[in-house]
C-alpha cells in the first residue's frame, strides 16, 4: 500500500479540480450525470471533461486526455470500461493526479481474469502514488465542496458522513435522510472493492474532517481489521462512529479444533471487538440513521438514569419497558423533582418515573416544557425521553394550541444546553411533520415517531458515552515479554511433529505467566501408579489420557472422575488407555495425567483464537459440556484492558450467575480479571499459539480451578488460522 498522511486524502475528498474521464453527452452515461451535478450544484472548483472526439459537453470544453489538460487535476472520475484502465492510469500518473474514481466493475469481484487486473492497475497506482477509491464503486460526494459524484439529488449538507460497500443501502441512508433526516451529510464514500484504500483509512480522514459530526459505515468485510480497530479506538475518542455490519450468519464458517473455534460466529466476534473501540454497532437498518443523529445532536450522558415524561399511560408503559430491556435505569426521582411537579400537575398525575401528566398539558402544551425542565434539573436524573403527542395538540385538542405549542418547542430546545443533558422526543405526529416538531428538530432535539426506535437511540447515546469514558481511563496492557523457558514448551511440541501442547505442558506454559494450575502428575505406565497414588492418598482424582491425536478426551471415553486410591488408580488407567486404542488404533499415547478433582463453583470458558481479520481474540463465557449449545460468549481483542476484562463478565446473558443468585456466594472476579489479563499476555508473547481453550474454569468465592487446558499451535498439519480477509464475514480459515 502506498505511503500517505490522511491529511492527504483530503486533497482529493475534498478537490479543486476535477477530470471526467469517459465524459459523455448521452443523460444515461455516468460521464454525463456527474458533469450534470457538478454544474447543478455549482461546484467550486474547475472541471475537465475528457473525451477523444467531443469538442464540448454541457457547454464545458473538452480534452482528449488529461495530459491535454495544462492546470492541475486532483481527482480523476473514470467512467469508462474496466479493460481501460492500465493506460488511463499510466497517464494520470504522468499528470501526478492525486486520487481516481473508478466505477467499473470487472475486476477482483468478477473472477480470475479481474483479478490479475486490478492488481495491474493498483501497481500503476503505486508506481506513481495514485491513490485508488474502488473499483466497482459507486462513486463519491463531499456536500461542503458542492460536488456529487454519484448522482443524488436534493442533498443536505450536514454532519454525517457515509462509508459504504452497498451502493443501495447508501442510497437507502441518503434517501431515508432526505425525506425524514434531522441532520445532513458530509462526505459518502463508495469504498467498492478496497483494492487501494480501505475502511480504517477513510475513517481516519473522517475522524481529522471538521465537517463530520459521525462516521456511518456499511461493512460486509475488512481487509485489515486490527488497523481499523486501532483506528477506531482513537477516532471514537473525538467522535462516535456507527457501523452497521452485514453477515450475521456463520454460514461457511469451517470446523474448527476448540470451542473457542467452533464458537467464534463471524457476526458475534466483530460486534464484541468493534464495540471495544468505542463503536456503536446497529443491528436494525432502520435504525441507523435514527441513531447516526442522535449521536450527532446530543450531549453525551453521565450515566444510564432516564426519566420518562408522558401524556398518557400507554406510551409510558411501552417506554419504560424498552428502556429495562435495553439495560438503561428508570431513575428515582429527587424529593425535591417530585414536590416540583406536583405544584404544576393534577392531583392525578403520576409524580414517580415514568411521570405521566394526566392531562395536565392537554390545554396548555407549555407544561411538558416545565415537567422537562425540571426533571433535567434532578441530580439523579442522565436523559430525558418524553413520549406521546407533542407536536400534535393543535390537531388532537384545539388549533388555537399552535402558539403554544410552538413556544414549547422553543423552550424544550433550549434545556439540553441549559442542563448539559439530553433529551428526545416520540410523537405518534412525526410523519405528519407538523410546525412544533419541524420547530423543535431545528433546534437539535431528535424527533421520532416509534417509541422503539427513540429507546434504542437513547441506548446508543449512553453506552456510546460509557465506552468513551472507559476507552480514555484503561488503555490494553500490551506486552510480548516471553517468561524464561516458556518459548521452549512449545518449540519441544514442534520439534515433535505435533500440532497441540499436551495438557500438562499447556499448563506448565500457564504456570510461567502466573496462572494459577492445579498439582498434577503424567503416569506412562501401571509402574507410576504408587508414586501418583502416594501423592494425592485418598484425594479424589481425574485421569485423562494424553495423546497427540486425542484432543477431545471425553468422545475417546479418555476422562475418569472421582478415583480414590491406589487400586482405583489402577483399574482406571488401564479403562482410560483401553478406551482411547479402542477409539483411536493409531493414536500415539503419551500417558495420563492424574490432578485433583476441583470443588464446585461456577464453570467458565476462557478461550483465544486467532481470528483471520481481528488477529488473537479473547472468548469468554459459561463453560462446561453445555458452552455450544447455550452459545453464551463474548468476545474482545487481545491486547485487553482491565476494563474490557470486567465488561466481559458483565455482558453474558447469564452475568447475574457470576454475582451470586439463589444463596450461592459471588464468584472472584478480581481472580478472574486477573487470569484474562495474565493469557492476554501469554497471547501477545506467543503469536504461534493458533487456539486455547481453559474449559472449564471452576470458579469460586475464593479463587479458580482450570480443570482442562487445550492449546493448538499454528502449523500447516493442524489447520492453523491464516491471515485473510473473506468479503461478508470473518471466517476460520483452514490451510
Amino acid at each position: 500500500m502506498t505511503n500517505y498522511s490522511p491529511n492527504s486524502l483530503s486533497e482529493f475528498l475534498a478537490p479543486n479540480s476535477i477530470a471526467i474521464i469517459g465524459a459523455s453527452s448521452e443523460p444515461t452515461k455516468r460521464g454525463y450525470q456527474a458533469l450534470k451535478a457538478l454544474q447543478r450544484d455549482e461546484f467550486q472548483g474547475k472541471v475537465f471533461p475528457i473525451h477523444p472526439r467531443e469538442a464540448s459537453i454541457l457547454n464545458l470544453p473538452t480534452y482528449k486526455s488529461v495530459m491535454d489538460v495544462v492546470a492541475d487535476i486532483d481527482l480523476a472520475l473514470i467512467c469508462t470500461p474496466a479493460k481501460t484502465l492500465p493506460d488511463i492510469l499510466l497517464q494520470c500518473g504522468q499528470k501526478k493526479i492525486k486520487g481516481v474514481v473508478i466505477l467499473g466493475a470487472g475486476f477482483s469481484e468478477g473472477g480470475e481474469s479481474g483479478s490479475k487486473l486490478e492488481l495491474e492497475v493498483v501497481s500503476i497506482a503505486k508506481k506513481y502514488n495514485i491513490r485508488i477509491i474502488g473499483p466497482n464503486t459507486s462513486g463519491i460526494f463531499n456536500l461542503h465542496k458542492n460536488m456529487d459524484l454519484v448522482g443524488y439529488t436534493d442533498l443536505q449538507p450536514g454532519g454525517l458522513g457515509v462509508l459504504s460497500q452497498s451502493g443501495n443501502m447508501a442510497l437507502t441512508l441518503i434517501t431515508e435522510g432526505a425525506l425524514n433526516g434531522h441532520v445532513g451529510f458530509s462526505t459518502y464514500v463508495g469504498v467498492g472493492n478496497q483494492s487501494d484504500i480501505n475502511f480504517s483509512e477513510y475513517l481516519e480522514y473522517f475522524s481529522r474532517d471538521p465537517n463530520t459530526k459521525v462516521p456511518i459505515l456499511y461493512v460486509e468485510g475488512f481487509k485489515d481489521g486490527r488497523r481499523f480497530l486501532d483506528v477506531a479506538r482513537k477516532t471514537t475518542q473525538k467522535k462516535p462512529v456507527v457501523i452497521y455490519k452485514a453477515g450475521r450468519t456463520s454460514a461457511g464458517q469451517k470446523s474448527a479444533s476448540s470451542h473457542t473455534g467452533a464458537l467464534a460466529g463471524s457476526f458475534d466476534l466483530t460486534v464484541g471487538v468493534l464495540r471495544q473501540a468505542g463503536i456503536t454497532v446497529v443491528r436494525d437498518a432502520d435504525k441507523i440513521l435514527p441513531i447516526a443523529e442522535t449521536l450527532s445532536l446530543s450531549p453525551p450522558t453521565k450515566g444510564d438514569r432516564i426519566a420518562v415524561l408522558a401524556d398518557g399511560g400507554g406510551h409510558a408503559t411501552i417506554a419504560t419497558d424498552a428502556l429495562v430491556e435495553a439495560g438503561l435505569t428508570i431513575a428515582k426521582l429527587n424529593a425535591s423533582t417530585r414536590e416540583n411537579l406536583a405544584a404544576i400537575l393534577p392531583s392525578a398525575a403520576s409524580l414517580i418515573n415514568p411521570v405521566d401528566v394526566a392531562g395536565g398539558s392537554d390545554s396548555n402544551p407549555g407544561v411538558l416544557a416545565d415537567c422537562a425542565d425540571i426533571l433535567l434539573g434532578d441530580t439523579h436524573i442522565d436523559a430525558v425521553l418524553m413520549v406521546g403527542l407533542f407536536g400534535g395538540y393543535s390537531i388532537r385538542f384545539s388549533p388555537t394550541l399552535k402558539e403554544a405549542e410552538l413556544k414549547a418547542s422553543e423552550r424544550i430546545g433550549t434545556l439540553v444546553n441549559k442542563h448539559n443533558k439530553p433529551i428526545i422526543i416520540q410523537s405518534l405526529y412525526t410523519p405528519m411533520k407538523t410546525e412544533p416538531l419541524e420547530r423543535v428538530r431545528e433546534l437539535g432535539v431528535p424527533v421520532y415517531a416509534s417509541v422503539e426506535t427513540a429507546a434504542q437511540c437513547l441506548t446508543a447515546l449512553v453506552e456510546y458515552s460509557h465506552s468513551k469514558t472507559r476507552n480514555a481511563r484503561s488503555l490494553p496492557r500490551t506486552s510480548d515479554t516471553q517468561m524464561p523457558n516458556s518459548n521452549n514448551i512449545a518449540s519441544t511440541a514442534l520439534a515433535g511433529g505435533r500440532s497441540s501442547l499436551f495438557e500438562f505442558e499447556a499448563l506448565e506454559l500457564l504456570k510461567a505467566y502466573e496462572i494459577n494450575i492445579s498439582t498434577y502428575s503424567v503416569v506412562r505406565s501401571q509402574l507410576d501408579i504408587p508414586a501418583a497414588a502416594s501423592r494425592f492418598g485418598e484425594q479424589a482424582v481425574a485421569m485423562k489420557i494424553v495423546s497427540k491425536d486425542i484432543l477431545h478426551k471425553s468422545d475417546a471415553g479418555g476422562v475418569m472422575l472421582n478415583v480414590t486410591g491406589k487400586a482405583d488408580m489402577r483399574d482406571n488407567y488401564n479403562r482410560v488407555i483401553a478406551n482411547a486404542q479402542r477409539f483411536n488404533p493409531d493414536a500415539e499415547i503419551e500417558g495420563v495425567l492424574i490432578a485433583p478433582m476441583a470443588s464446585s463453583g461456577v464453570e467458565v470458558i476462557i478461550g483465544v483464537i486467532q481470528d483471520p481479520v481481528f488477529g488473537p481474540v479473547m472468548m469468554f463465557g459459561l463453560g462446561g459440556v453445555f458452552v455450544e449449545i447455550l452459545k453464551d460468549v463474548v468476545f474482545r481483542a487481545i491486547p485487553l484492558s482491565n476494563a474490557d476484562a470486567e465488561e466481559m463478565l458483565g455482558e453474558i446473558n447469564s452475568a447475574k450467575v457470576l454475582q451470586g443468585e439463589r444463596g450461592n456466594p459471588p464468584i472472584d472476579r478480581a481472580g478472574l480479571i486477573d487470569l484474562m489479563m495474565k493469557l492476554s499476555t501469554l497471547v501477545q508473547a506467543h503469536p504461534g499459539i493458533s487456539e486455547i481453550d481453559l474449559n472449564p474454569i471452576i470458579v469460586r468465592e475464593n479463587g479458580y480451578s482450570v480443570v482442562d487446558a487445550r492449546i493448538i499451535l499454528s502449523t500447516p498439519q493442524n489447520g492453523a488460522l491464516k491471515k485473510g480477509s473473506v468479503r461478508g464475514k470473518s471466517v476460520v480459515c483452514k490451510t
